[in-house]
């Protein structure tokens, strides 16, 4: 299996502008989740997508200052992106899909995930069509081949923009698999679309100084039971916020 993780980032956003270069513990947002995604020991590249657009420059700039590799191309078209790293990556079988504003990702879930593909014959595996983890721990893994074959349908504005939609929206085309947790902390908000979800991620990170990449989920959990008080004041109904306004605008 070789493996590469494609990090959605921009810095445009409508509701947060900038967030994945606002400052955690010293760092960027997106730098404290990249380190969290290479501690997968299964994830063997990874590669940041962003767009042309000048407002991205400075994203582009900290990240070659990091040596991470970049791809820029349509800023609405994100599939275009995507098919243009598949594309010139040939020797790569299976992809994740995760985005920038999720610096609460999980490495040991990201691991089990692509164990869990791994040993399957799916398409396409994730934990977010019938969610059981809190928004923001979202991870989407998919085949090389079953990608390339979504891409050859005619794809909608919003299936562009939104990469993997087609894989749910026709999921009699496709082996679908899920991943659940044994308790359904769905309600639970660690994702970053609004400035109250930031300073929810801002605090657990000052709660790990120095152990930043390698915090769990259990981890996390427990922080919040002894300090309820640092649980975001958002509810978890705002759950993929940007796929709903999208269908809001196509509708």
């Amino acid at each position: 299996m070789n493996s590469l993780v494609i990090l959605q980032a921009r810095m445009n956003s409508s509701r947060l502008p900038g967030k994945v270069m606002l400052e955690l513990n010293g760092h960027p947002m997106i730098y404290w989740q990249i380190q969290r995604i290479l501690q997968s020991e299964l994830i063997e590249d990874l590669v940041v997508a962003t767009s042309t657009d000048s407002s991205d420059d400075v994203l582009v700039d900290f990240l070659n200052e990091q040596d991470v590799i970049v791809f820029r191309g349509s800023l609405n078209d994100v599939h275009s992106r995507y098919l243009a790293i598949v594309n010139s990556n040939p020797s790569v079988s299976t992809l994740v899909r995760l985005t920038a504003d999720c610096p609460l990702v999980m490495p040991d879930l990201l691991s089990e995930m692509l164990r869990q593909f791994n040993d399957s014959n799916f398409d396409y595996l994730t934990n977010c069509i019938n969610p059981s983890y809190p928004d923001g721990l979202d991870i989407e893994v998919f085949s090389r081949d079953s990608f390339l074959r979504m891409s050859l349908s005619d794809l909608s504005d919003q299936e562009k923009e939104h990469v993997t939609l087609r894989f749910r929206l026709r999921a009699q085309d496709f082996r679908i698999g899920e991943t659940r947790h044994s308790t359904d902390l769905s309600a639970m908000r660690w994702t970053v679309d609004y400035k109250e979800d930031f300073e929810f991620v801002r605090s657990v990170f000052e709660n790990f100084v120095g152990h930043e990449s390698t915090f769990t989920l259990e981890d996390v959990l427990d922080l919040l039971q002894s300090h309820p008080e640092l649980n975001t004041q958002l509810p978890g109904t705002l759950r993929n916020i940007a796929l709903q306004e999208s269908e809001s605008d196509t509708a």
